[in-house]
């Protein structure tokens, strides 16, 4: 979630109905707010999901919904050729960036936060695959098909929602592949 802004506390210091104005703040989130119209612009029913806590990797938002890790839709922001490019992957395994670079023709290297924020208009651990400023590249893994259901982040750190395989690939224009030499 950050560091407080100017006029905001840190939840610790909130009374309870501090609290409930700051959940409510989140839950108008612009960037959550943007993942929810570029659902429905995309022709999904928005289901975003809110947690008490923060679910910023994998494992944590895994256990938050009861579900196998690799069934978590992760967001990874790389460079590729110095453009942004956004991974989907199965949070049951890494992105292998030297096998994803050759395949894709070019040089990946992670993204840092600054570039994170300014392609996606969301912060590292709750970046969506949707509801960024411009269109970024994505590739999207394919071990995701082999869940029914995939949970991806909505654009803040506390929220996630349902998809598909196959949604997420229409959704984000994905180039659908394996980001690991196992997969192939």
């Amino acid at each position: 979630m950050g560091e407080p802004g100017v006029g905001e506390q840190s939840v610790g210091e909130q009374g309870v109905g501090e609290q409930s104005e700051q959940a409510e703040r989140e839950r108008t989130h612009r960037a959550v707010q943007r993942v929810e119209q570029a659902l429905r612009d995309g022709g999904v029913e928005p289901r975003i999901r809110w947690f008490e806590t923060a679910t910023p990797t994998a494992v944590a938002a895994a256990a938050e919904l009861g579900i196998e890790v690799g069934a978590i839709a992760n967001s990874l922001v790389f460079t590729f050729d110095d453009e942004p490019l956004l991974v989907m992957t199965s949070g049951a395994h890494r992105v292998d960036t030297a096998f994803l670079g050759e395949r894709l023709g070019g040089r990946i290297r992670r993204a840092d936060p600054e570039t994170v924020k300014a392609a996606t208009g969301q912060t590292i651990g709750g970046v969506a695959p949707v509801g960024h400023p411009a269109p970024i590249r994505t590739v999207v893994d394919v071990a995701l098909a082999g869940y029914p259901e995939v949970w991806a982040a909505a654009g803040h750190a506390h929220t996630v929602f349902p998809t598909t395989f196959d949604e997420l690939v229409r959704l984000t224009g994905g180039e659908p592949g394996p980001v690991e030499p196992s997969e192939v």
